[in-house]
């Protein structure tokens, strides 16, 4: 399976957190690159293009780890790969003067169908009780072994 070629596509399409905010799953960048067959580098914090490749610099429980990764890959960005800019006024009102160009889905090869997942119920978690202080911690480990926590 692979992404027909358009002219959109960057060489190092896409680029992917690494977590969603919904649900906190660490697993888009992962399933992106098995389902295209394509090398993955995770949690990038530092990227350098080569001549039909990428070099990806990320941490490992024992300091950093580079891959060096033939194109087209999928990495998945850690927060250390960029520092933020923070936009001024000034460019905040040009961009909102600025035409959004909207892209159909089919121009990039994105194939239409139904959803792959379906959600089958949102709902609020219930309420949590008050927290409680504590004199010492003989009185912590006393409420907690009556909590039947330890």
């Amino acid at each position: 399976m692979g992404i027909p070629s358009n002219p959109y596509r960057s060489p190092i399409d896409p680029l992917s957190p690494p977590q969603a905010i919904d649900d906190d799953c660490n697993q888009t960048g992962q399933l992106l690159a098995a389902m295209l067959d394509w090398p993955q580098g995770t949690f990038a914090s530092r990227v350098q293009l080569e001549d039909g490749a990428v070099r990806v610099e990320r941490e490992v429980d024992g300091g950093l780890e580079t891959l060096r990764l033939r194109l087209p890959a999928v990495l998945t960005a850690d927060l250390r790969l960029n520092e933020p800019r923070y936009a001024t006024l000034p460019n905040i009102m040009k961009a909102k003067k600025k035409p959004l160009e909207v892209i159909p889905a089919a121009e990039l090869g994105v194939p239409a169908g139904a959803p792959r997942l379906k959600v089958l119920e949102v709902r609020e978690p219930p309420p949590r009780a008050g927290g409680e202080k504590v004199e010492s911690v003989e009185s912590l480990l006393g409420k907690l072994r009556h909590a039947g926590r330890i």
